[in-house]
């Protein structure tokens, strides 16, 4: 449901997921989301926990017990860690998936993990250059480098991020939640229509997902056009979701035209990513 993502998280603090499906906003500013994101858009793996089978808290739960028993295991270690940060525990995450890392300071996935959850929890310089151990100049991984540009995104560095997301559009085209981040980077810089024209390409490849439609959304009606924002909310969705859709985005561009001149406060869907 749209309304759920217009109110994962904050535009003022991005989020980070390496897998990239970045995001969405991740503004980031004093909401966060109850699941990991990339930053900007996306470090890429899967925060959303709404269609897992298991419940979240009985995974952390049972993966305590194993990493308890088993504390110096890497993949449990990371598994534990995505389960912590799904359930918004982000420092915990950090300190489980930092005691790992220092016993395996090899492992690239473990580093991609403890990067993410950095991020989740704040810590962005520390983040980008524990991301930046990931992979190689030799070997990109795109997916790393759309969480870095989200990262530059939250300190800031926004035409130093838009470098990274075209270094990974350049090993995946056309990928959806690179194409995402990017165009919340413009939105956390304030240029709404290069937003807009990412998050519709974006869109065009990925049009069943909700969040960069609903960031899509609040990109066109915080430009006037609250009419055709209105269509991008209600497009395919049963008559009592599109209500509430619409009810959404009308409070969130009200508020937000209260706060002008800035749209630094901007609530955004994230979109997480699948590793």
């Amino acid at each position: 449901m749209l309304k759920r993502h217009f109110k994962s998280s904050c535009l003022a603090r991005p989020i980070v997921t390496a897998a990239a499906s970045a995001i969405v906003v991740l503004g980031l500013c004093s909401c966060q989301t109850t699941a990991p994101s990339d930053i900007t858009g996306s470090l890429g793996e899967t925060a959303d926990t709404s269609h897992a089978t298991t419940p979240p808290r009985r995974d952390v739960d049972l993966l305590r017990e194993r990493f308890r028993a088993t504390p110096d295991n890497a993949e449990v270690a990371l598994q534990y860690g995505k389960a912590l940060r799904a359930t918004g525990q982000r420092a915990q995450a950090v300190a489980v998936l930092e005691q790992v890392t220092i016993a395996h300071p090899d492992n690239k996935a473990l580093l991609a993990g403890y990067g993410r959850a950095l991020a989740d929890n704040g810590n962005f310089q520390q983040a980008f250059d524990v991301l930046s151990r990931a992979h190689t100049p030799e070997d990109p991984d795109w997916r790393i480098l759309s969480a870095q540009g989200a990262v530059l995104d939250q300190l800031g560095r926004y035409d130093e991020a838009r470098q990274y997301y075209a270094s990974a559009l350049r090993i995946a085209p056309d990928e959806p939640t690179v194409l995402s981040n990017l165009g919340l980077s413009y939105v956390l810089s304030k240029d709404l229509p290069k937003a807009e024209e990412n998050l519709r390409r974006a869109l065009s490849h990925a049009d069943q997902d909700a969040r960069v439609r609903a960031n899509l959304a609040l990109v066109v009606g915080l430009q006037g056009r609250v009419a055709e924002a209105e269509g991008i909310v209600t497009s395919g969705v049963p008559a009592d979701e599109a209500a509430a859709n619409v009810a959404e985005l009308k409070k969130l561009l009200s508020k937000n035209g209260r706060a002008r001149p800035g749209i630094a406060k901007l609530p955004v869907a994230s979109r997480d990513n699948n590793d």
